[in-house]
């Protein structure tokens, strides 16, 4: 028997977080996404859309100075963090003990949209996946700097069960680095590579694209919602800060993974009977966001 065959498929959902009316916004917990550089803003609001959506009680998206104004002029709900900038200005290495003492505040964390890519930013990203003790989402230029520097990736292997949680969020090229093969490797062979990669690393493995998949190496499952609409940039930025939000509210990560895929491709569904599939971009996910819970909750 094969190790996909002998792991749990998972079908039914998880229960939503409850919401009770006697709550507040500590309620829902905080969640701090570290994002963007110049060119690439949107990636951070998108994520921070995401995780307002996704029913976080307080969200900062942390970015370099150097975008700060353009990021907090998008959207007023969410906090806004600067951080030092490197002469490009990307995130520097210097940034790491103010994240140190904003991650301390946090019930959940997210690193990686839009964030680029530099020796200093590949050290940081290195460090806060081996010492980061909230669940935390880590997805795009985070993976790359994983897949370019390896050694706190394969440290995890040796870490025990109840090592901090993380969510990786992969689309098949970057899965593919991450996993030492080629892109087309990776797709013929999504669910059997997802579940190793997952199991060796304890980690929980969101493999994007058509039939998204998610899995910890022991349960899988597989993902029905979405449309080939969303095959544009800037919605995986969306499902970033959509998990970190469900994480922050305390579900259990593999589940808020499951759920916030489908929470994803549900927003896009109904989007694209909107909109249409070509005219669907990233930014009318977190829209729709709010018609997907209530179509859940029905």
């Amino acid at each position: 028997m094969t190790r996909t065959a002998a792991i749990k498929r998972v079908k039914a959902l998880p229960k939503a977080p409850a919401r009770p009316n006697d709550s507040n916004k500590g309620t829902f917990g905080k969640t701090l996404i570290v994002a963007g550089h110049p060119g690439m803003s949107g990636a951070a609001c998108l994520a921070g859309l995401g995780a307002l959506r996704g029913g976080a009680g307080l969200v900062t998206v942390a970015v370099p100075r150097s975008i700060l104004a353009i990021v907090a002029g998008v959207e007023p709900s969410y906090l806004t963090l600067p951080l030092p900038d490197d002469e490009a200005g990307r995130i520097s290495h210097d940034a790491a003990a103010v994240l140190d003492a904003e991650i301390a505040k946090q019930t959940s964390f997210a690193i990686g949209p839009g964030l680029g890519q530099s020796p200093g930013l590949s050290a940081l990203v290195g460090r806060l996946f081996s010492s980061v003790k909230c669940p935390a989402v880590f997805d795009a230029d985070a993976l790359n700097a994983l897949a370019a520097a390896p050694a706190a990736l394969s440290a995890r292997k040796r870490q025990r069960d109840d090592a901090a949680p993380r969510v990786l969020t992969p689309h098949p090229g970057e899965f593919a680095r991450l996993a030492g093969t080629e892109t087309a490797t990776v797709q013929e062979n999504r669910e059997s590579l997802a579940v190793q990669f997952a199991d060796e690393h304890r980690l929980v493995l969101v493999l994007k694209g058509h039939k998204t998949v998610i899995t910890d190496g022991r349960r899988i499952a597989i993902n029905s919602t979405g449309n080939s609409g969303m095959a544009t940039g800037g919605t995986g930025d969306v499902l970033t800060g959509l998990i970190a939000a469900l994480l922050a509210q305390g579900m259990e990560p593999f589940d808020a993974a499951q759920l916030g895929a489908h929470l994803h491709g549900l927003a896009g569904d109904l989007a694209a009977k909107s909109v249409s599939k070509p005219g669907l971009i990233a930014s009318d996910l977190p829209k729709w966001l709010g018609d997907a819970w209530r179509k859940l909750d029905r």
